[in-house]
């Protein structure tokens, strides 16, 4: 009697995981299929962004200008196909990580840091929305 009320119980904590977990994936599957999706990492926020490596570059130091973010540094490797430029605004040091995914296609990675152990990711976040929004 016992065993069968303790297996009831599991089986719905693993039914209501699941009807959570579904839902997760399903409000991902549509921002993924709803043009460029943009997604969190452990320092900042990351996408594949539509434009070869150069408009990706360009669209960042406009978006880094726009910011008021002085660009501190820049280096490019694998003739030029990954990229990255840095800059500091206030208490953060920003970067972005460019790198060539197909003729048109830029991986793209915006970090703010504040210190070795903080990040911002929200400020990294908008900083990548607007890479991808600018022309």
């Amino acid at each position: 009697m016992e065993f069968t009320s303790k297996k009831r119980v599991a089986c719905a904590l693993v039914i209501a995981f699941a009807a959570g977990l579904s839902g997760c994936l399903a409000a991902t599957a549509a921002a993924a299929g709803a043009g460029t999706g943009v997604y969190l990492t452990s320092r900042g926020a990351e996408s594949i962004i539509d434009g070869s490596v150069d408009e990706v570059d360009r669209r960042a130091r406009a978006v880094f200008a726009a910011e008021g973010i002085p660009v501190s540094g820049s280096q490019m490797e694998s003739s030029g196909d990954k990229r990255e430029i840095k800059g500091t605004k206030d208490d953060l040091d920003i970067s972005v990580s460019m790198e060539r995914q197909g003729p048109q296609t830029t991986k793209t990675e915006v970090s703010a840091r504040k210190n070795i152990a903080v990040w911002d990711k929200d400020y990294a976040q908008q900083l990548l929305g607007k890479i991808v929004k600018q022309k």
